[in-house]
């Protein structure tokens, strides 16, 4: 499938070809988007990949089909150290990213939304390296808002 018709469904898949869905809508059309490939423990796993002079994630977006554990592998093929943080239920996780490196991070994201992840190293260029991770589902009853049925996709 060409690069554009990716980005296509990609967006479509998550929403995002219709008004205000440009935030991740923007960081498909530079990293792409993967889904989170899960084991039968239910663990799922991602691989991120940092390509030579080029400051982005690929895939820019993981898409998890629900909430729970993620183990995220890192390559960083820039010539560059470079260096990521993942949110996560409790606390952060940080992975230092020397030049021509490979790591592994593994969070717990127990809730449907987006979260961003990013290299907090300097400014890479002016803009840094920014990703998200999209958990699928809906929100538990007792944490719903008291507000209006709103439209879904």
């Amino acid at each position: 499938m060409p690069t554009v018709d990716k980005i296509s469904a990609a967006l479509s898949e998550l929403g995002l070809d219709r008004q205000n869905g440009a935030t991740i809508g923007r960081l498909l059309a530079h990293g792409g988007l993967e889904h989170a490939e899960e084991g039968p423990d239910g663990r799922m796993s991602a691989k991120l990949r940092i390509p030579l002079d080029e400051m982005v994630w690929e895939p820019a977006v993981i898409v998890m089909p629900h909430g729970g554990d993620l183990e995220i592998e890192v390559t960083n093929d820039d010539q560059n150290g470079h260096a990521a943080l993942f949110p996560s239920n409790g606390d952060s996780q940080w992975l230092g990213l020397p030049i021509y490196s490979r790591g592994t991070a593994t969070i717990n994201l127990d809730g449907p939304g987006y979260y961003w992840f990013s290299s907090p190293i300097a400014n890479d260029e002016g803009r840094g390296l920014e990703g998200a991770i999209v958990v699928l589902g809906d929100v538990p009853s007792q944490a719903r808002l008291d507000r209006p049925e709103q439209p879904r996709p």
